[in-house]
């Protein structure tokens, strides 16, 4: 779900995607862990179809699968350097898994009983967003649970915001004038939205109640029904 010019394309950029963004996204093992349990509560337990857009990297089809070792996932992603390292990644729960090159129209049909879109939503402009979400709320069933999280505008201090995430990430010997630095460029790049826009956007595209359950630094995390 993020468009060109991409450094994910390259595989040389997204080498070290695996060991980086842990580091990077404060808390992500548990917001993996708050997504599944938050799926679980429309998906049935024996089995679930769960859709993941922007799924280059396979972290989160990783994690979820270790708790619900019965789920089948959907992966979806338009680098294909992301996606080898997605099945890397998810190795050891591959006969669960499969992989689409492609954005969310790409996306089987379904329906599915959920659908998750991580670290990907900040990345496209107000329209593509509309689209993706809309892409994902029709493959969904009635009642279908979908968790997003991404970089968010937080009280209109976007720069502020993303200086302290850039900051979190760095090495304790880092140069704290490159957080800063880095922060005007997310910024400058990033079209970030504020909670209100976020949340209307979600109504936009169909959803339901969507609710804030994570909050970190820049981060957001929105939980919502089909």
């Amino acid at each position: 779900m993020r468009s060109n010019p991409n450094p994910f394309l390259n595989p040389a950029a997204v080498r070290d995607y695996v060991l980086e963004t842990p580091r990077k996204v404060p808390g992500l093992a548990d917001l993996h862990k708050m997504a599944a349990l938050l799926l679980a509560e429309q998906a049935p337990g024996a089995a679930a179809d769960v859709l993941v857009v922007g799924a280059g990297g396979g972290l989160e089809i990783r994690a979820i699968a270790e708790m619900q070792p019965d789920w089948r996932f959907t992966g979806v992603d338009p680098s294909l350097a992301m996606l080898d390292i997605a099945r890397q990644t998810t190795s050891l729960c591959a006969d669960q898994t499969q992989f689409i090159h492609g954005t969310a129209v790409d996306a089987p049909a379904g329906p599915y009983d959920g659908a998750v879109c991580l670290l990907t939503l900040h990345f496209l402009d107000s329209r593509e967003r509309l689209e993706t979400l809309q892409q994902i709320r029709t493959r969904l069933k009635p009642g279908g649970v979908f968790v997003a999280a991404h970089h968010t505008d937080v009280d209109g201090q976007a720069q502020l915001w993303l200086a302290r995430s850039a900051a979190f990430a760095a090495s304790p010997n880092a140069d704290p004038g490159q957080a800063a630095a880095s922060a005007k460029a997310m910024a400058e790049r990033l079209p970030l939205l504020s909670q209100d826009r976020e949340e209307a956007c979600f109504r936009e595209a169909g959803f339901r109640l969507p609710s804030l359950f994570y909050a970190a630094l820049s981060f957001r995390g929105w939980v919502m029904t089909a």
